[in-house]
């Protein structure tokens, strides 16, 4: 039971009235939370909402990360698996031969793929032609996989290629199946920081302009947040607020991610009072206020990859609803200093959802809930 005493002597007395009456957070409110220090006071209340929505469940799926490249055109200052060029060292593309040994790889084991992620770098070549060849393949292979592709960023590089429309690339893609976005390179909606972090990424209004275009096709959207780096608080507090306004528009926003910035490897440096081990509980804060402020897209991921393990677990009771999956190889976290694992199996996230209390759910990309019931062949991958 939430004591409201606890509540008034920070401060947020209103914000526990709002919250537990189901209103909206104001700007202000945001503010308020990132600035009480009681972090398990904010996550007993973002416990609350998370509970409402999806009771004891947490969701997760069988996936398969693909990334296809690390070539990229952008030069965000904060990415450590971007590479300018196939001659430098580390650099790397898929072709699409690489991509299917990978699917019948997957195959060749118990695994039964809910979703395929493929996401990368905007290469300065590959067109939107190769990357329509590459899900036809796919689909030919097998015909049942749901792809989740591309961010905006990714979206509207493939568009200046082509010298068309974002919203008429999103319908070619549609056509050759695609069914979902994972919704990165959002980083911070802030202009002005945008411009020290990633000044040649597609700013924040076209982020969203896309996003709802996609939306608008049927094409459902995750969406993140960079934090952890120079932003401020207010910053985050903006961007929550630009996300749950475009929510309101377009409705297409499926999942929050809130990704934390990794120091490794990063020509980034952070000022001393960004670093160290208070990350963590800015990790777990971040959460819960997303959560909080966040009503009106349904679920928050703990994003084992970034997270790591534990802290994603201990995130689920701060609001997160959602653990990602079974990945099998991700790069794009790993080259910036991730030290988690690169994959996990069925049973190894059943029992990080069951070891926290709660109930595990596979979905699928869509986040529709699949049949209990998994085979023993399924629980043992």
């Amino acid at each position: 039971m939430l004591d409201a005493r606890c509540y008034a002597k920070l401060g947020l007395s209103s914000i526990y009235d709002k919250v537990l009456a189901g209103r909206r957070l104001s700007y202000d409110d945001g503010l308020s939370l990132f600035a009480c220090p009681d972090s398990t006071a904010l996550g007993a209340l973002a416990m609350h909402v998370r509970a409402r929505l999806h009771k004891d469940a947490v969701f997760y799926v069988v996936n398969r990360q693909i990334n296809y490249s690390n070539i990229c055109v952008n030069d965000c200052v904060f990415c450590a698996f971007r590479r300018s060029g196939e001659d430098e060292p580390g650099a790397f593309v898929l072709s699409k031969e690489d991509i299917l040994s990978r699917l019948r790889a997957v195959d060749q084991s118990p695994l039964h793929l809910d979703e395929m992620h493929f996401v990368g770098g905007c290469h300065p070549s590959l067109s939107l032609t190769w990357f329509e060849d590459v899900f036809r393949t796919v689909r030919a292979y097998n015909p049942n996989i749901p792809i989740k592709a591309f961010t905006p960023v990714e979206i509207a590089h493939l568009a200046n290629l082509e010298g068309i429309s974002t919203l008429e690339t999103l319908k070619r893609l549609k056509a050759v199946g695609l069914v979902m976005m994972p919704g990165g390179g959002a980083e911070i909606f802030d202009d002005t920081l945008r411009k020290k972090i990633c000044p040649r990424k597609a700013d924040a209004a076209a982020w969203l302009r896309i996003s709802a275009e996609a939306h608008s096709l049927g094409i459902k959207t995750n969406c993140t947040m960079l934090f952890g780096h120079l932003e401020t608080f207010a910053q985050r507090v903006d961007h929550l607020c630009r996300l749950r306004e475009q929510q309101d528009q377009s409705g297409g926003f499926t999942c929050f991610i809130p990704l934390p910035f990794l120091t490794k490897n990063s020509a980034l440096v952070l000022p001393e009072d960004k670093a160290g081990p208070q990350r963590g509980l800015d990790q777990l804060r971040t959460v819960a206020v997303a959560r909080m402020m966040l009503d009106n897209i349904p679920h928050i991921k703990a994003y084992w990859i970034m997270m790591g393990a534990k802290t994603a677990q201990t995130a689920l009771w701060y609001g997160a609803d959602d653990l990602d999956g079974t990945i099998v190889e991700e790069r794009i976290g790993h080259m910036a200093g991730a030290e988690s694992s690169q994959g996990l199996t069925i049973g190894e996230l059943e029992a990080m959802i069951r070891c926290s209390g709660f109930r595990p759910v596979r979905r699928n990309a869509v986040f529709e809930n699949l049949a209990p019931g998994l085979s023993e062949a399924d629980h043992a991958f």
